[in-house]
């Protein structure tokens, strides 16, 4: 019995420090290596080093001469990071997209698309589909005093397509890029 007690404490030894040590690093250390920037958090600096943001986590942006990202659940902090849980046929989705509405809905632009008025399932989703950021356009260009068409390359340049997914536009980026464009 006592062989059996030592043959099971070795093994949880051994085992504790394979998966509680030496696993956590070897992933640490490819992740740095293979991966640095994404684990990094993908920071964007400015020329100073001081940092704007990450290009993994979406940013609240106000007014209306930005670009807007999803809503979140969570307002945009990384803590609380969390969908809003409600079904598409909950009371509580259907308020809060009517609340969300008139702040995204430009005239005669047709109806808003759904990623404008509901979260994603972090609440931190950085990106839009292109359509979604196109929608944007007429009321980024009034506030701005921009035309409309420099804004459609702008997003154009900014999207980006993948193998794996639909075509994406970086709020952030696509922010900043336009912060470069005019005051």
């Amino acid at each position: 019995m006592l062989m059996q007690l030592r043959s099971a404490a070795l093994m949880l030894l051994l085992l504790s420090a394979l998966t509680g040590g030496a696993y956590p690093l070897l992933v640490t250390v490819l992740g740095q290596v293979l991966f640095a920037d994404q684990a990094g958090g993908s920071l964007i600096r400015r020329d100073d080093g001081s940092v704007i943001g990450s290009r993994l986590i979406a940013q609240q942006f106000t007014g209306p001469e930005w670009f807007q990202p999803r809503p979140s659940a969570g307002d945009y902090a990384t803590v609380s990071s969390s969908a809003s849980n409600l079904a598409q046929s909950a009371p509580g989705l259907r308020e809060r997209i009517e609340k969300a509405l008139p702040e995204v809905q430009v005239e005669r632009q047709g109806p808003v698309p759904q990623e404008l008025v509901t979260t994603s399932a972090s609440g931190l989703d950085p990106d839009l589909t292109p359509t979604g950021a196109r929608y944007q356009i007429a009321r980024v260009a009034a506030a701005r005093g921009l035309a409309a068409e420099r804004l459609e390359a702008l997003v154009s340049e900014q999207t980006r397509t993948s193998r794996f997914g639909p075509p994406t536009v970086n709020v952030l980026l696509l922010n900043l890029a336009l912060a470069e464009l005019a005051p």
